[in-house]
């Protein structure tokens, strides 16, 4: 039956999924689970000496280093949409001037199409969120009767950056690969682990090109490989633009519309600069759909459908609850360089 939940499931499964290139790259990990609060870990690495003893006595004890497991009620997204009576009786996008399709079809195609838009919401604000973790080491979550929350993920105030006068790109005598250079040696000394990828927004991309040092040093022979790796620049929202000193740099450009006020805003503002590695342990955690159809399990995105006897209409429904999870918050770092 298309709309049963395993129909829906499948139809999901099958859909193209929109741009999720922050996501992909740095928050590859899914933690699923079925309880009405998403506990995650958030540990960092320590550079202890084994002590020295005598080889006549009892070994030293040691104590172990753990983590600090958080929790946190993640808000919830579930957008509906609806089939009225009029919609079935009119012309799909794609068929031809008069119709050729029974009403019946119509409605199916249209499910399609609502749980694929749906999914894209979803997709899209998790890709925010992800942003906003990187750039800032937390991440401010408020909605309908959702009171404002803010999830610090506790990483250090000295990876969010912001360059102010001359010191920003473009200005005379700023060397942006010696910054980039000096940021990442703070993130290996303060986490362990080197970034080796940088991501720009555009704008900051065509200033760092233009740098002499930059333009001596950039290492372009393995652009077309990885664009074809990350099937290609087109939907990905980052596009590979080379490599230099060790650092592979990607451009950025994204934008999503603000439900509070309507507005079209980039996913990345201009001037941000967010540099970063696997060693984040990126995770997409999702906790449990508070929906007896989903057995109260959780899941990425779960859809239902359901119709109202009179007026006759159908409401289509994806929901979701997540939260994007930095493992290891200060093995990132953003900086606004313009």
């Amino acid at each position: 039956m298309l709309f049963s939940t395993n129909a829906m499931l499948g139809i999901i499964a099958g859909l193209p999924r929109p741009s999720s290139f922050l996501l992909d790259l740095f928050f590859p990990l899914i933690q699923e689970e079925a309880t009405e609060e998403i506990h995650f870990d958030v540990k960092d690495g320590t550079r202890r000496l084994a002590p020295f003893v005598s080889p006549l006595v009892a070994g030293k004890l040691v104590e172990a280093h753990g983590f600090e497991t958080k929790t946190f009620k993640p808000a919830y997204i579930k957008p509906k949409m609806v089939i009225d009576t009029n919609r079935p009786l009119k012309r799909v996008a794609g068929e031809k001037i008069g119709g050729e399709i029974h009403p019946g079809q119509r409605v199916e195609i249209l499910t399609a199409d609502m749980l694929d838009e749906q999914v894209q919401m979803i997709q899209r604000r998790m890709e925010v969120m992800a942003s906003e973790t990187l750039r800032t080491g937390m991440v401010t979550v408020s909605g309908d009767q959702y009171p404002t929350q803010v999830v610090d993920f506790g990483r250090e105030s000295g990876h969010t950056i912001t360059l102010e006068g001359a010191e920003r790109w473009g200005q005379s005598g700023v060397k942006p690969l010696a910054l980039l250079d000096a940021w990442s040696l703070m993130v290996l000394k303060r986490s362990g682990t080197k970034p080796t990828t940088v991501v720009m927004d555009v704008d900051s991309w065509s200033v760092f090109k233009e740098d002499e040092d930059v333009r001596k040093r950039l290492d372009t022979r393995r652009v077309i490989d990885a664009r074809l790796s990350m099937g290609g620049p087109a939907g990905t929202g980052g596009t590979y633009m080379g490599t230099v000193d060790g650092f592979d740099i990607w451009a950025y450009a994204e934008w999503y519309i603000d439900p509070e006020d309507g507005e079209e805003k980039p996913v990345m503002p201009t001037g941000t600069v967010i540099m970063g590695s696997p060693a984040i342990e990126g995770t997409r955690a999702f906790g449990a759909i508070r929906d007896g159809d989903a057995g109260y399990r959780a899941i990425q995105f779960f859809p239902k459908s359901w119709a109202d006897q009179d007026p006759s209409v159908r409401y289509v429904m994806t929901q979701s609850a997540p939260l994007t999870v930095p493992t290891r918050p200060n093995a990132s770092l953003c900086a606004n360089v313009l």
